[in-house]
């Protein structure tokens, strides 16, 4: 069992069921029935609230615990979603195919990083948006959550080398926040917001 399995094998959701704060408020770039792919969805918050909101969701995780919960998740609000048992070590969407990708607490180690960021950048579709909420290494202050490995956390100036020459950045952030977010995430925490779009 891997750590994701161990650490959503427990009752309950682990970061709730309501969708992130920063993504409820960026949802209204997307186009009605959009395309979402949700790599890192986890216990499913996001991605079913996304379905909720009439798009078309996949969500992509390493945890086969997590995505059990996301389907259950998204059968208990009566919504379609499709969900991906992957690595995004080395999984790669379909290219240009997708009008959103949102990547919530998405964490991993630099050394994968920009190259999962840049294929999932490259899934795009013209057009389409990439919404990012991620921790800050300025969150190793913090008790609200997240790794506490310093090469798990990205700031604002790593996500716009990541993204270069792919998406044209319209947010690029860094800053404090309260989080509400099940058992996980809770209290004041720094963290680094990004949005971006593939250019026409």
């Amino acid at each position: 069992m891997n750590f994701w399995d161990e650490r959503f094998a427990g009752p309950g959701y682990k970061y709730g069921t309501e969708p992130n704060t920063f993504l409820r408020a960026q949802a209204a770039r997307l186009a009605p029935a959009s395309r979402v792919l949700v790599p890192g969805d986890g216990e499913g918050r996001n991605g079913v609230w996304l379905a909720r909101q009439g798009h078309a969701v996949t969500s992509v995780d390493a945890s086969a615990v997590g995505l059990d919960k996301a389907r259950a998740l998204a059968a208990a609000a009566g919504v379609p979603l499709t969900t991906v048992l992957a690595d995004l070590a080395d999984w790669a969407p379909e290219a240009l195919a997708w009008d959103a990708v949102v990547l919530v607490y998405t964490h991993v180690p630099s050394a994968i990083r920009t190259g999962a960021h840049q294929r999932l950048a490259a899934g795009l579709a013209p057009g389409g948006w990439l919404i990012l909420e991620a921790f800050h290494p300025e969150q190793l202050r913090h008790h609200s959550g997240g790794p506490k490995d310093p090469d798990m956390l990205c700031t604002p100036q790593q996500l716009d080398a990541d993204f270069a020459g792919l998406l044209a950045p319209v947010l690029s952030w860094h800053g404090e926040t309260t989080l509400d977010e099940g058992p996980g995430h809770q209290g004041l925490a720094h963290v680094t917001r990004w949005v971006g779009q593939r250019p026409l």
